[in-house]
């Protein structure tokens, strides 16, 4: 058993983590209290200390003779109603501090705190976090998803917020599987719109950088494809690397190493998944002798501060940071107030994109190649 935790307490945190992981109906059986004495090896004393306090915050009941049954999560007690959990990919680095900080500043306003975790893109960690909040008293749930794309086994502790009526609201993407509320950017439209730029100033030999593993990435290359597909451009299977959360700082810079050291009919331009990527494969450019944007011209996307750190400033799809941190938290206070009734009809906001322009493009003559 852990040091320093108490062991009803570790008993405790087993039979919630039991209902939410299974999502345990009303009314269904729990353990008896000789088969959590045998699998902790603790007194009775220490199970029913454990279990008289699950009954008083209302995850569970007994009946006598008959055992120990899940309640109503309903009636869990709440303690501090002035709780806000939001879970971000991560928090430190490129646009989330700013998105962060817009959600704060609607929570410090109405009088709220922040619980902020963050999950680095990984599934299990997320999974991890959703056991933690579920036991935290909380209002509501903002929450930007791990690997948006990828089909999610994390969808059960959704399923619990809702029967406790906790509010949620996903940013920057989704998971289709629940339909829930959702403030996103339209990245598809982005798509469209940072490689019909690069259209517009002559280019046609492009290549695409896109994120495989999450849903902004997918629709910023579907994006890419209708742009290339309207102006009756063909799209050349090796001109688009797609790469994952793991291989982000790799691929994308060995993949633009080897199109510009070894193919003859060299791309004239790039759409980057992001800021950061663009910045990345500056590298392989310059190591090989390329000029940004005298001989490549770059499009990322976000608007970060890494679209100013070097002396090529990149032309990029404005992400809204704050403006969508403020937002996400004003929309959850809406579905705070509707009660449950905020699972009935979901609000779905979808920014649309806008694209600010430095010196990172350049227009070409149609028939210039490197």
């Amino acid at each position: 058993m852990e040091e320093n935790v108490p062991k009803y307490q570790i008993v405790k945190d087993y039979i919630t983590n039991l209902i939410i992981k299974n999502n345990i109906n009303i009314d269904e059986p729990l353990p008896t209290e000789s088969e959590l004495m045998a699998k902790f090896g603790v007194s009775r004393h220490t199970i029913r200390k454990a279990l008289d306090d699950l009954e008083n915050e209302g995850w569970l009941y007994r009946k006598q003779g008959l055992g120990t049954f899940c309640a109503d999560r309903n009636s869990v007690k709440s303690y501090d109603n002035k709780n806000i959990a939001v879970i971000t990919t991560y928090i430190n680095d490129y646009i989330f501090p700013r998105i962060i900080k817009g959600i704060d500043q609607i929570l410090a306003k109405n009088g709220y705190s922040i619980l902020l975790f963050n999950t680095n893109n990984r599934i299990e960690t997320e999974m991890d976090i959703l056991e933690n909040v579920l036991t935290k008293d909380i209002r509501g749930l903002i929450i930007e998803p791990t690997k948006s794309a990828l089909p999610h086994i994390n969808l059960n502790y959704f399923d619990e917020l809702k029967n406790r009526g906790i509010p949620y609201i996903f940013i920057n993407s989704f998971y289709e599987e629940l339909n829930p509320s959702y403030i996103i950017q339209d990245d598809e439209g982005g798509g469209y719109m940072a490689t019909e730029h690069l259209i517009k100033l002559g280019h046609r030999n492009i290549v695409g950088i896109f994120k495989s593993d999450d849903n902004q990435g997918l629709n910023r290359y579907k994006g890419y494809v209708k742009a290339l597909r309207k102006n009756n451009i063909k799209i050349k299977e090796d001109n688009i690397i797609f790469y994952t959360t793991e291989e982000m700082k790799t691929k994308p810079k060995e993949k633009i190493y080897e199109i510009y050291s070894k193919w003859e009919n060299k791309p004239t331009a790039i759409v980057s998944y992001n800021d950061q990527i663009a910045m990345w494969i500056l590298d392989p450019i310059r190591e090989l002798g390329y000029n940004v944007p005298d001989d490549i011209s770059i499009v990322s996307f976000d608007d970060s501060d890494y679209a100013e750190l070097s002396n090529v400033k990149l032309t990029s799809i404005i992400h809204p940071k704050e403006e969508m941190g403020r937002l996400a938290a004003s929309t959850l206070f809406e579905l705070i107030g509707k009660g449950k009734k905020a699972f009935n009809k979901p609000v779905n906001i979808c920014i649309k994109p806008e694209i600010r322009i430095r010196n990172s493009t350049k227009e070409i003559e149609l028939e210039e190649v490197l």
